[in-house]
């Protein structure tokens, strides 16, 4: 049942900080394939923004404070093609919406005080969710998410930076397929929880993955993954009397 997962060992219900020992080699391993392919994402996105004519500062600060990904990418689009700022804005908001249901699945694994809730909220990414909603245990899950969440905040903004001091000598990355690593990460990640995962689950994310790859050509990054939530109608309605 749902409620185990906060009550049942007050061992779990700990507010000191976590250790890399909460998690086995193989999870922390794949956080730092997420924490290579965030920095190769990164250095794009920072070349891409001061080549297309934006000053360092402006990806930069945007990486500290919005740090979204694909919103970033997709207002620097709307900025280095004309586009004024709440333009950009209205954007980033529109796409970000979708870490608004990440942000209610990983809750419990923020901590409980107010400090810890707000900084949590600000490192709560497709990543982070996903390395919490893999691990079996409410320790291992609050571990998952601190560790890969700072690790990827530290890489993305270092590697922003780096790109944007880089500018235009680096060219698109993307010509080099470089922009794939990330999706190619976040596949490996998913396909061992649906292997373990129920019929209705398998359903939601086969709907999802379908409706994201047929709105790819058509929508701006970022919007078919939140489009691909619709795969949730796959799942049903479950009697509330059904198994957990």
């Amino acid at each position: 049942m749902r409620s185990t997962q906060r009550t049942d060992d007050p061992a779990e219900r700990t507010t000191g900080f976590v250790r890399f020992s909460d998690l086995p080699s193989d999870v922390l391993r794949d956080i730092a394939l997420v924490l290579l392919a965030d920095l190769v994402v990164g250095v794009s996105f920072g070349a891409i923004a001061v080549a297309g004519g934006l000053p360092v500062w402006v990806p930069v600060t945007m990486s500290l404070f919005v740090y979204a990904g694909s919103a970033q990418f997709s207002a620097v689009a709307v900025l280095t093609s004309g586009g004024g700022p709440a333009a950009a804005a209205a954007t980033g908001l529109l796409l970000n919406t979708r870490t608004a249901a990440f942000s209610l699945a990983v809750a419990d694994s923020l901590g409980r005080s107010w400090a810890a809730r707000l900084v949590g909220a600000h490192l709560v990414t497709d990543e982070t969710a996903a390395f919490v909603l893999a691990q079996p245990d409410a320790r291992r899950r609050r571990a998952a998410f601190w560790i890969s969440g700072i690790g990827l905040f530290v890489a993305w903004n270092a590697s922003v930076v780096a790109g944007a001091l880089a500018g235009s000598a680096l060219g698109d990355t993307a010509r080099f397929g470089l922009d794939a690593a990330f999706p190619a990460v976040l596949v490996a990640l998913v396909l061992p929880v649906l292997r373990d995962a129920d019929g209705g689950a398998r359903r939601a994310a086969a709907l999802g993955a379908v409706l994201a790859v047929a709105a790819a050509p058509v929508l701006p990054a970022g919007l078919p993954v939140l489009l691909a939530l619709l795969g949730l109608l796959a799942v049903g309605h479950r009697p509330a009397g059904g198994a957990a």
